[in-house]
């Protein structure tokens, strides 16, 4: 039997149109990856509730829930493991941005996004955010 994995994921995007990436750390699965901040959606949490907890915890920052909107979604097999991960966008948080976990931080150009090797599951979400990124 598969599980089932939700997750709650955020394109931070500063002034420069750049979005923050992570590199995840040892001894985590997929060291070295590159992925959005986010992580697992606890039972009983909303997707945002949940985003807005791991930005805390990983980045010591705040989010307003009206700050976050939902840009697009992925689903992937990893065999033992079903994840739907769904991608919100945010351009306004409080608080310094801090790899509170020891994680490499990295502000990226739109265009430079599949230069950072990435979890299976990231790839799909690139177009989608890069579209919006070149609108604005």
């Amino acid at each position: 039997m598969i599980k089932s994995v939700f997750v709650s994921s955020c394109a931070l995007i500063d002034a420069q149109s750049r979005v923050l990436l992570a590199k995840r750390p040892q001894p985590k699965p997929m060291a070295g990856l590159w992925e959005f901040p986010g992580g697992k959606i606890e039972s009983g949490e909303s997707p945002k509730s949940a985003l807005i907890r791991e930005l805390r915890e990983e980045l010591a920052i705040d989010a307003d829930v009206s700050a976050l909107s939902p840009l697009t979604f992925t689903s992937h097999d990893y065999g033992d493991v079903h994840l739907l991960m769904v991608l919100y966008e945010c351009r306004k948080w409080a608080g310094q941005i801090t790899a509170v976990e020891g994680q490499t931080l990295r502000w990226v150009e739109p265009v430079r996004l599949h230069d950072h090797p990435m979890p299976p599951a990231n790839p799909p979400l690139l177009a989608r955010l890069v579209s919006l990124l070149k609108s604005h």
